[in-house]
């Protein structure tokens, strides 16, 4: 047995139970130490909560409505497919006059999972009716967000199967990512030509197609990676008859699923989706599992087995004779539908984790492509690789990183994807993406030259594009020029904020909005994002924004989130406040210059940054983005 990629694995399922540990702290903290009041401010949480009807969905699975009454305007955080716990409280937990006491919680002995959120709906699956019963005879319930239990058990066991693989695709790809094998293979045929894409792009097609082992489609923003890969799907599927296409979050999934079904691709979406559509609908497995000719037939059979159980009196042999019966009955009608559903789709489509859904039981595939791989962590993508015969990593590991909780887990690498793992062992497979039709030339500039050596060209189209004549693309703000400390930086334990620096940006703003014209704006439908690293921030910007009337014909035009949150979007003008002001220079995780990243090139045409240079510039690379619009500034005069 290969050592070395032996060793790479444990090491690796080490750092992972590290990380699992320190989740299981942090929920215990955000529960029973902290308070069920904080985690419904931090959107963890719903309390109290009224429930609703139950029944069972189209699937077999047991599922209830939850409602809230309270906290309607708190933003939350719960999504379809996270696991969810419930509570009730002792009535020492409610809020006395004066007082800030809570109760002792009590956690039900099962969990559930969300699989459908709208306002201030939840339906969530459970183990059983009788789940649903003691919900409904408590008092005061609260669901609370809870640890993935399910996906670490599965990157667990990928982990543990894909060392213990000895022959096999799995084997082989595990000594070419961790072990001595020093080339990925490939086929050999002249290029292909798409003349729809540029060259760069055509390029990474041809080395996806002809890719035996691995290959990786390196897409900076605005690069048109989503387009290159939806071509490489299409092409492959002419010389395969389906393709297992993932990615971490649902919202990856849905995106690449709805851009392959507009290209004409059979699509079929297993698991929750984020993007309530009717074209993502229409690609579920659940919708077309409720649709298919035999579904009618399959309820009514699962319908007669409950009401047998429900009127059973005495068991009999007679009685388990019938339900044995109709059990078979109901699993020959499953197999069916699931063949039919399976037969006719050219693409599946899910999360890694979904990748381990019991519909895709026993199914192999020739290739795998992993959408925004850079930021899996590296057990989850073994979850589908067991699946897979060769596979296609899409994304950029200079963009948003995937989420560590564990700070020693971080340190030891489990924050190094599977991406950055094999861009360094095996460069020869990577394909970069050069032309970005994004960003003007100034604003692509700066994040070209630091994170990707200057291989990015604009195109044509956008390269000279603004929205003022005689406008600098790209402003710095200095807060630090005010000389106030009103101007630092404040903490409330769960995230930061800068009051005066959130009026100043948004004062900025107003003064840039009123440069170009509400008519122009409104007639062109200017666009406007406001981002912070910070949630604290945020909050305070859309409170802010709310209340300034200002800004009331423009508000659905201007979108407020944080970094995470505008992942994949872009806007004609962005405004960044940093927050960060301080005598220390301390600046948190703003030293990850890969958020950073994403924020400053999320823009078309024109980016401000609002933030003390004082306390940024103390790192390199702010230092050099500060000197950087200084020369564009004095370029310009």
């Amino acid at each position: 047995m290969p050592q070395s990629s032996i060793l790479a694995l444990q090491k690796l399922r080490q750092l992972l139970q590290i990380e699992y540990e320190q989740e299981k702290q942090l929920f215990q903290n955000q529960t029973e130490v902290r308070g069920i009041e904080r985690s419904v401010r931090q959107g963890l949480c719903w309390h109290p909560v009224k429930i609703g009807r139950s029944y069972y969905n189209s699937l077999n699975q047991f599922v209830i409505e939850v409602e809230r009454h309270e906290n309607e305007e708190q933003e939350h955080q719960f999504e379809p497919g996270k696991p969810v716990c419930f509570f009730t409280q002792d009535a020492s937990g409610m809020v006395q006059k004066g007082l800030n006491a809570e109760g002792k919680l009590h956690h039900f002995k099962f969990f559930g999972q969300v699989t459908f959120v709208e306002d201030n709906r939840m339906v969530i699956s459970l183990p059983g009716p009788e789940a649903a019963t003691l919900l409904q005879n408590a008092w005061r319930v609260g669901v609370h967000l809870s640890i993935d239990e399910t996906t670490y058990r599965l990157m667990f066991d990928a982990l543990d199967r894909t060392m213990r693989a000895e022959t096999g695709r799995l084997a082989v790809l595990r000594e070419l990512f961790h072990g001595n094998k020093k080339e990925a293979e490939c086929f050999s045929f002249p290029p292909l030509r798409f003349p729809w894409l540029n060259s760069s792009q055509e390029m990474a097609v041809n080395k996806v197609l002809r890719a035996k082992d691995v290959a990786i489609v390196h897409g900076p923003p605005g690069t048109g990676k989503t387009t290159t890969l939806v071509e490489a799907v299409y092409e492959t599927l002419h010389r395969e008859s389906q393709v297992l296409v993932c990615a971490q979050s649902n919202m990856a999934v849905d995106w690449i699923a709805e851009k392959l079904a507009d290209r004409g691709v059979a699509v079929l979406r297993i698991g929750n989706p984020m993007r309530v559509t009717d074209r993502m609908l229409e690609c579920t497995y659940e919708r077309r599992f409720e649709s298919h000719p035999h579904y009618t037939q399959l309820w009514s059979i699962r319908k007669a087995i409950r009401e047998l159980y429900a009127q059973r009196k005495h068991s009999s042999d007679a009685f388990h004779q019938k339900v044995a019966r109709l059990k078979e009955r109901a699993t020959e009608l499953e197999i069916a539908i699931n063949e039919d559903l399976f037969n006719e789709a050219r693409v599946i489509a899910c999360t890694l984790a979904g990748s381990a859904n019991k519909a895709l039981i026993g199914k192999k595939f020739s290739t795998l492509f992993i959408d925004e791989a850079a930021q899996a962590l590296e057990p989850a993508c073994w979850i589908a690789l067991q699946k897979a015969g060769r596979v296609i990593l899409a994304g950029d590991h200079q963009q948003l990183p995937p989420t560590v909780k564990s700070v020693e887990a971080l340190s030891g690498g489990l924050g190094k994807t599977l991406m950055q793992t094999i861009v360094e062992k095996l460069p020869g497979t990577v394909s970069l993406l050069e032309i970005q039709y994004r960003m003007n030339e100034e604003i692509m500039r700066f994040s070209s030259d630091w994170f990707y050596n200057g291989l990015l060209k604009s195109a044509p189209e956008v390269k000279y594009r603004g929205i003022l004549d005689w406008d600098t693309s790209m402003e710095w703000f200095d807060t630090d020029a005010e000389n106030d400390t009103a101007y630092h930086e404040h903490t409330d334990g769960m995230s930061r904020s800068n009051p005066k620096e959130a009026e100043q940006t948004l004062c900025i703003l107003k003064t840039y909005l009123e440069k170009i014209g509400k008519h122009r704006i409104l007639e062109e439908r200017i666009d406007i994002g406001l981002i912070s690293p910070y949630k604290g921030q945020v909050i305070l910007l859309r409170r802010m924004l709310r209340h300034d009337t200002f800004f009331k014909p423009y508000r659905h035009l201007i979108s407020i989130n944080t970094v995470d949150g505008f992942q994949g979007q872009e806007r004609d003008i962005v405004v960044i406040s940093m927050v960060r002001a301080n005598e220390t220079g301390n600046i948190g995780f703003l030293n990850d210059l890969r958020r950073m990243n994403v924020a400053i090139t999320r823009a078309r045409m024109k980016l401000i940054l609002v933030g003390n240079s004082a306390t940024l510039c103390h790192h390199p690379f702010y230092r050099k983005l500060y000197a950087y619009t200084k020369q564009l500034k004095e370029a310009d005069y």
